[in-house]
């Protein structure tokens, strides 16, 4: 099978999105997916984007995903934050989400970010065997908090 890796362009957000629901399904709450493709596509591809990027293809068809933007730390500086990645059920297990994830260490470096952080529902446990294997830290000393903003 071949798997190209590359950056995502407007034209996949579409298909980003389905995968967005598909990931939402997965993490048992499909409601809170609430983002317009028009909203998602601005916020990526508009004048000032927010977010970037990968995108896994096989035969023409995106397979996965790893969609990023920049945190910052007072303390630490500039750091990737891997908002989502994701590789469709019947393609996981082909080292297509090892595909995906080297490609962002790679812009990582590329960037000079100093560090990548991500979040992993604590019942997600092929997520954590994944990411083991590169030996990153799993921090449950902090909790994380949402307040809903009115628009």
């Amino acid at each position: 099978m071949d798997i190209k890796i590359r950056r995502a362009v407007r034209e996949d957000c579409p298909r980003l999105l389905e995968l967005v629901k598909e990931l939402a399904e997965y993490e048992k709450a499909p409601q809170e997916v609430t983002v317009t493709l028009e909203h998602f596509m601005e916020s990526g591809f508009g004048k000032k984007p927010v977010w970037w990027a990968f995108v896994a293809e096989t035969e023409s068809t995106v397979v996965g995903f790893a969609l990023y933007y920049i945190r910052y730390s007072t303390w630490k500086g500039q750091a990737m934050y891997l908002e989502d990645l994701l590789v469709t059920q019947n393609m996981r297990g082909k080292g297509i989400g090892k595909l995906l994830f080297d490609r962002l260490i790679e812009e990582a470096k590329e960037k000079k970010f100093n560090r990548m952080i991500w979040q992993v529902l604590d019942w997600n446990e092929p997520a954590f065997n994944f990411y083991r294997k590169y030996n990153a830290s799993l921090d449950d000393g902090w909790v994380n908090c949402t307040l809903e903003i009115e628009t």
